[in-house]
């Protein structure tokens, strides 16, 4: 295969929502440029994209896929997208590693939530973006009307630079950067360049100067040649397009029929000709605040942005070239471990298949296989330290759930797994709860929970379950309480005996030092599962020894891991040991240790217990016109409203949630508005219990 530089590789990444037509695109500009000799459709489950079961199954893009193309001296790599929202992180990082982003809208529906989403994602990297209006042939086709609503999601930066029209019962496409109309035949293909009807010269002349100014307004040069001369050449044009697109201020705006291949070849024309490669980009810093040079003459230093594991290849790994060269059989040091991975294989991947290379060049897209050390996020470089790749922020999980395996013998293999799973995908978040003894895993909806399961079972072998997790409560107390214990056992010989008298009080930061008691040595234990245990030792005269203190704290210790409500962790308490008995013999620290833990129990339900609940911050990104039904659904689960803030069309509710009420809410959320809302959450603080709330749990 050809070996390209860096200003004739073209990495661009199909994002837009469900159904847009991605897939279909991505297929047909292979087939357009002779890589492929048929294309091959989502209904016959025969493209190269969508190649994995669970694709055909779903006949819709569930990862996402690399392929390439070559179009007039320039290298397309393509990243196809899934659309929905539950795999955003295959959307991410490959918005991460892509020179321009192509936004496939559905003529039929404009700018949809999916697309709003993406669009967030977009704009916070700041990556040149064209926008592709597509099936324009379809019946229910609305250009102007996705056009508005491409203009209402970026602004008037959103330029045209094609509109269809229809000559004769023909499907046509003005194209205002060239100003030429290309017509089509029934199949598509390669159109007739013609000129522009008389009908319509006007409103092309009107969205040509249009684009001149958008142009010029994007270089210097550019302006003192227009104010000159009045206008711009094509050349002039291109280059103040692809400037304004560098700049994220130009969004040039095309129309195709994918599945018909109307429109492809001019697209792919463009993508070559103006669209910014990676040479156009500027320098990448490092974690380290290195810049990473663009140039096939530095060192090599590639990035992880996927990998994915296939039965009968093993770990397939994709990078980035940042900088320099790689070639099979290079030795590069991975910056997070330290570990040395060998290049033993290169490949161009088109979907499944891949094409063996021997080298591959700053800019470009590739994979190998084999890797022992590196997951999804890592860098490789020919040095240990100064030049990782800033490494792709993922969202947190929306849903949670406990997962098991079916079959008890099979843990090890499902924890064996998971752990392969989460290396490939980081939205998936799996951890062990010490507290609650399970197994949780985090995702980003109920479509990607069923994703996991589908591959654990189809391609690890492993059956699982879900479940509610249960949740981490906490027990407190809310005034003070004293109590008393001897503990006494004789049978025969040496005995147990020992009396703790305590006195215990609620703990908060800065209260002042217990009063009426001689303060002989204070601890401040940090717990593990938060909170603290304060610890005073206000014995008088000896009547403990201090050598059996430790075991008194390790009595009380032992009664917080278990709380007497409900077994869980208890916090916040500081305690008093200020008097108590012990017998020359028969005392000892086991026994001190029981008696100071019946003393502490006792205490603690005399002293107003009450538990504690974990809570969350919520933000929800609703539509205006949904606003009432998901703040009553809200409230169903005894959120409190902080505040409601304005984002354009949206609602931002801003809420506490308890964690307990949030179980199935991403689902509910869905159903309610039709998908269009979107949320986040992250821990906010331990609350109260309502008492009714209590009175259930403790029974």
């Amino acid at each position: 295969m050809k070996i390209y530089d860096d200003k004739h590789i073209k990495n661009v990444v199909f994002v837009g929502a469900h159904n847009s037509g991605k897939t279909t695109l991505a297929e047909t500009m292979l087939f357009e440029a002779g890589i492929i000799k048929r294309r091959g459709a989502i209904e016959t489950k025969n493209t190269i994209s969508d190649y994995q079961e669970i694709e055909h199954e779903r006949q819709a893009s569930v990862f996402a896929t690399p392929l390439h193309t070559e179009w007039r001296n320039y290298k397309i790599n393509i990243i196809d997208t899934p659309g929905l929202d539950d795999f955003i992180g295959e959307i991410i990082s490959s918005i991460r590693v892509s020179d321009t982003i192509t936004t496939v809208i559905n003529a039929k529906h404009g700018v949809e939530i999916g697309t709003e989403i993406i669009w967030n994602y977009i704009d916070k990297y700041h990556k040149p973006t064209l926008f592709v209006i597509n099936q324009i042939d379809h019946k229910d086709a609305n250009f102007e009307n996705s056009f508005n609503s491409i203009k209402a999601l970026v602004g008037n930066n959103a330029i045209k630079i094609q509109y269809p029209l229809k000559v004769d019962g023909s499907q046509c496409i003005i194209d205002v950067l060239k100003m030429k109309m290309y017509k089509f035949g029934p199949e598509g293909g390669k159109p007739e360049k013609l000129a522009i009807p008389e009908d319509q010269i006007e409103l092309a002349n009107q969205l040509h100067n249009e684009l001149v100014e958008k142009a010029a307004e994007n270089d210097e040069e550019l302006m003192e040649l227009f104010f000159d001369k009045g206008t711009l050449n094509e050349d002039e044009m291109r280059t103040g397009i692809k400037a304004g697109m560098l700049n994220h201020e130009v969004f040039p705006v095309f129309c195709v029929s994918a599945i018909n291949d109307m429109g492809t070849g001019r697209l792919m024309g463009f993508i070559d000709n103006v669209a910014p490669a990676a040479a156009d980009l500027k320098p990448e810093q490092s974690v380290e605040g290195n810049e990473i040079k663009r140039s096939k003459d530095a060192a090599p230093v590639l990035f992880v942005f996927k990998s994915i594991y296939q039965p009968n290849l093993g770990q397939i790994t994709f990078f980035k070239v940042k900088s320099g060269e790689i070639h099979v059989n290079d030795k590069l040091i991975n910056s997070r471990n330290g570990e040395t991975e060998t290049i033993n294989q290169l490949y161009i991947m088109d979907g499944k298949n891949k094409e063996p290379v021997a080298k591959l060049t700053t800019g470009d897209i590739g994979a190998t296989t084999k890797l022992k050390f590196t997951e999804t996020n890592d860098t490789l470089a020919t040095k240990a330290e100064g030049f990782t790749i800033k490494p792709i922020q993922y969202p947190d999980p929306r849903i949670t759930k406990v997962i098991f395996a079916e079959n008890v013998k099979e843990e090890e293999k499902l924890s064996e797994s998971l752990k392969r799973l989460q290396s490939q995908d980081p939205t998936i978040v799996v951890n062990y709860s010490n507290e609650t003894k399970e197994t949780l895993i985090g995702c980003q909806g109920e479509l990607h929970l069923a994703t996991i399961t589908w591959t654990l079972e189809n391609i690890y072998g492993v059956k699982v379950g879900f479940k509610k997790p249960k949740i981490q409560y906490r027990e407190t107390i809310q005034r003070s309480a004293n109590a008393n214990y001897r503990h006494k056992k004789q049978s025969g010989g040496s005995g147990q005996f020992a009396q703790v008298h305590l006195k215990i009080e609620p703990w908060y930061e800065g209260m002042p030092e217990p009063e009426g008691f001689n303060l002989r040595g204070k601890e401040v234990v940090e717990l593990p599962w938060g909170g603290k245990l304060v610890f005073y030792n206000c014995i008088v005269g000896g009547a403990i020894d201090t050598r059996y203190l430790p075991s008194v704290q390790k009595g009380i210790l032992e009664v917080m891991e278990a709380g007497p409500l409900t077994n869980s962790f208890a916090r916040d308490i500081r305690v008093m040991v200020y008097d108590g008995k012990m017998h020359s013999v028969d005392s000892n620290d086991i026994s001190f240790k029981i008696a100071a833990a019946h003393a502490f129990k006792e205490a603690f339900l005399n002293a107003n217990p009450r538990l504690l609940e974990p809570t969350k911050e919520i933000s929800v990104k609703v539509p205006e016109q949904m606003v009432g039904n998901v703040m009553t659904e809200l409230q169903s689960r005894r959120s409190m409203i902080l505040g409601i803030e304005t984002e354009g069309n949206y609602q931002v509710l801003k809420c506490i949630t308890p964690a307990a009420e949030l179980f199935g809410f991403s689902t509910v959320l869905r159903s309610l508005t039709q998908g269009k809302a979107t949320f986040n959450s992250k821990f906010s603080s331990y609350q109260t219990v309502p008492t009714n709330v209590q009175k259930e749990l403790v029974s």
